[in-house]
């Protein structure tokens, strides 16, 4: 009896594929040299390959005008469906609307567009960056005791997960009026800004005793400051977003205190299995929120398992 049940099993994951085979996905990423986005982008091929569709990538490159033009390129190859991880979140409208014309379903990843509510046929595949916030200042708030000064470093200012994610920081924050927020500006998600605002900020004489960051990267690369101005590690609290394999290492290195684990994986696999779903006429929730995870040190070793 087991030995039938498998047998269709097996069948029925074979002909799920084959009928699979011929759906042709285009995909616009962002930036394909970006850290995250580049795991995002092996999760797309991965499970592409895994329900046995054509998948095609273009690189955004950071412009909204090329994004735009590579998905319109798409819908006029005539693909079954494409995924965006968009540039700008202001400035989907248009792609949306072309999806929405030649009635082609598009799926959003990793970034909701500002539109909330989007038309039927095309749905977003992301994290509720609120959560990502409250989870790190949290965690940060009970590390600091319920006391001291705080700086943030904020992703892009053009993204809505830089916003949802600070605002998440100061709603906690309001149930401790003992923290103070000292500094807030952009470093733009990346290692390197991050390194050069906290030496800024240092070299302008300003104390804080913790840093809460909208990334990892930028998350390292104040660690990084902090080490070259003479600080002990763990002297200035840093929290980060991501929990990609780097995160861990500088977890495990005591530059940060800990992390939130935004699982690349998971949204790439959603996203595909939902455009397939699309493609067949099924329905599909218009929002698929995949959690955030708190990382503390303790725990990251379980979430390096997840880059085995």
């Amino acid at each position: 009896m087991r030995r039938h049940t498998l047998f269709f099993a097996t069948l029925l994951l074979l002909f799920s594929q084959w009928a699979s085979a011929g759906y042709r996905i285009g995909v616009s990423i962002a930036r394909v040299d970006d850290n995250f986005m580049t795991y995002v982008r092996n999760g797309l091929e991965a499970a592409a390959k895994q329900e046995g569709v054509q998948i095609q990538f273009e690189d955004a490159q950071g412009d909204v005008v090329r994004q735009l033009n590579q998905v319109e390129g798409f819908l006029s190859q005539k693909v079954d469906a494409v995924i965006v991880l968009p540039v700008d979140t202001s400035a989907t409208a248009n792609m949306t609307r072309a999806a929405v014309e030649v009635k082609t379903p598009l799926v959003y990843v990793n970034r909701h567009p500002d539109e909330r509510t989007l038309p039927k046929g095309v749905v977003t595949v992301a994290s509720n960056d609120l959560e990502a916030g409250q989870l790190q200042m949290r965690y940060l708030a009970e590390k600091l005791g319920g006391k001291g000064s705080l700086a943030i470093i904020m992703g892009d200012l053009a993204q809505n997960a830089t916003h949802d994610r600070t605002e998440g920081v100061k709603q906690v924050l309001k149930d401790y009026p003992g923290i103070k927020i000292v500094e807030q500006q952009s470093a733009e998600w990346q290692r390197n800004k991050g390194m050069d605002l906290t030496s800024n900020w240092l070299l302008a004489g300003t104390h804080f005793d913790a840093i809460v960051a909208n990334n990892d990267e930028m998350a390292i690369g104040a660690a990084m400051a902090l080490q070259q101005a003479g600080k002990a590690k763990g002297e200035i609290a840093i929290v980060g977003i991501d929990g990609l394999p780097d995160g861990l290492a500088a977890i495990k290195r005591g530059m940060l205190v800990a992390s939130v684990f935004q699982d690349p994986k998971a949204q790439a696999t959603v996203a595909v299995q939902s455009a397939i779903k699309m493609i067949k006429g099924e329905a599909v929730e218009p929002d698929v929120w995949v959690p955030f995870q708190l990382i503390k040190p303790e725990q990251v070793a379980m979430f390096e398992q997840r880059y085995k």
